[in-house]
């Protein structure tokens, strides 16, 4: 438990900084990652970090990016993780470029919920805002659904001026696939523009769209282990999430969370610069679990991003 009386047991582990895409919102422009790959985590260290953690109390766990199926060893990984006597729950967030050749591997390794990106269904849309291709995400989706995932949940990130249009497609697509869609308002991560009124599209004014075609009545399945609040549309049938991280009062309030970057540090929270240095540890017989405890005892009661936050490390080297 941190000093603020959250229960922290769900670890975020990003095992690359390198993606096969360029978000808007996630990669800045001439970003290329670390040089080295002696840089990211083996799936060794990864699974002794993860046993460090359920020493700790932690009992839920992502592998995120970058985008973590770039690793080739991302099965393994996978695997290696879910052999550790006391992980709950192992889930996955992708773009979902590469997913669809991976799908059954990564559910037979012990993963259990995916969560992939797609922030528009148009393609000249799609590329713009992450330079790739939206037919392979698609690909990827009928893959995890055709392989049996418990859980695929789909996730929106709002842009204005860029994908307001593509709000209600996305709708009918997820209704149409028995799909959760999430919307996710920008966080200043990566640039400091996107919290001006020229690019920041809260979560509330996504609400009230989709409620001029439709009627949102309360969700109450909790999916997942995020902020989402969660409504249903009378008509379509689709369930939808919204995540305002920038405007939500209560956002922190019920974090469960520290992420893991790839190069070893482990941050209690997304919108604070705090970091701890586990390679030290990791590398030399150190105990991991003091650590973790440390970075719990550590945590902040909220983000920074009403703060003037200022980015240090964009999204794509934190991980999502």
């Amino acid at each position: 438990m941190d000093p603020f009386g959250r229960t922290i047991d769900y670890l975020r582990i990003s095992v690359t900084d390198r993606c096969n895409e360029r978000c808007l919102y996630c990669m800045p422009g001439g970003y290329r990652g670390w040089g080295q790959k002696e840089s990211h985590l083996t799936p060794g260290e990864i699974a002794r970090i993860v046993e460090a953690a359920v020493g700790a109390g932690f009992r839920k766990f992502r592998l995120t990016g970058g985008e973590p199926l770039l690793r080739r060893d991302i099965v393994e990984i996978a695997s290696g993780i879910q052999k550790v006597p006391g992980v709950e729950w192992l889930a996955l967030s992708t773009n979902g470029i590469l997913l669809a050749p991976l799908a059954e591997e990564l559910r037979a390794a012990g993963i259990s919920s995916v969560n992939i990106s797609l922030d528009a269904l148009s393609p000249e849309t799609y590329r713009k805002i992450t330079g790739g291709p939206v037919e392979k995400v698609l690909e990827g989706i009928h893959a995890a659904q055709a392989v049996g995932f418990p859980s695929i949940k789909l996730n929106c990130v709002l842009m204005r001026g860029i994908n307001e249009g593509e709000i209600w497609p996305l709708v009918e697509f997820a209704a149409g696939h028995g799909l959760p869609l999430r919307f996710i308002e920008l966080m200043p991560l990566t640039r400091t523009d996107v919290l001006n009124g020229e690019n920041f599209f809260p979560v509330a004014e996504a609400e009230s769209l989709l409620s001029r075609r439709d009627t949102l009545v309360p969700h109450g399945e909790k999916l997942g282990n995020g902020p989402a609040r969660y409504r249903r549309l009378e008509k379509t049938g689709a369930v939808v999430g919204f995540i305002g991280a920038i405007t939500a009062p209560d956002f922190c309030e019920s974090c469960n969370k520290v992420r893991l970057t790839p190069d070893g540090k482990l941050r209690p929270c997304l919108g604070r610069h705090g970091e701890l240095d586990l390679l030290p540890a990791l590398r030399n017989g150190g105990d991991l679990a003091a650590l973790f405890q440390e970075t719990v005892a550590n945590k902040p009661k909220d983000h920074g991003f009403s703060e003037s936050y200022k980015p240090g490390r964009p999204m794509t080297a934190i991980g999502g």
